[in-house]
């Protein structure tokens, strides 16, 4: 693990959360994109030494629906910068560490990612972010 690229935070809404950020906090939103894979609509905020990333639910199906659904707004994960995500997730598993998926898949800005079960993170969702 390098660093912390980024702490996901499940809304119901971007558009009006974003003020929030953008107004009230006066941090910058770096971009907006839908991410099919993940059934999300992400923005990316920046706050100086991490990314927060806020996470919008495209249709129900969602994992962050569910989230919201059983816990509300707030934060989901918080995400690793690695590099070779396939030997990370090779090392984790070989250590006896769960994961949600044992094979990357796309996420936001092109980059691959993986989640660790939050049951092995001790009840915190940790996500491996690898932007090759």
């Amino acid at each position: 693990m390098k660093n912390v690229d980024h702490i996901g935070i499940a809304v119901t809404s971007i558009e009006e959360v974003l003020p929030f950020y953008t107004e009230t906090l006066s941090l910058k939103c770096i971009g907006i994109e839908d991410v099919e894979s993940e059934n999300v609509k992400v923005a990316f905020i920046d706050a100086g030494n991490v990314r927060l990333e806020l996470l919008e639910p495209l249709n129900e199906s969602s994992a962050i629906a569910k989230f919201l659904e059983s816990r509300g707004q707030g934060i989901h994960h918080i995400a690793f910068d690695v590099n070779n995500i396939e030997e990370r997730i090779k090392e984790l598993k070989e250590k006896g560490i769960r994961m949600i998926q044992d094979v990357p898949k796309p996420g936001a800005h092109g980059a691959q990612v993986a989640f660790l079960h939050p049951k092995a993170g001790h009840g915190v969702l940790y996500e491996l972010c690898d932007k090759g």
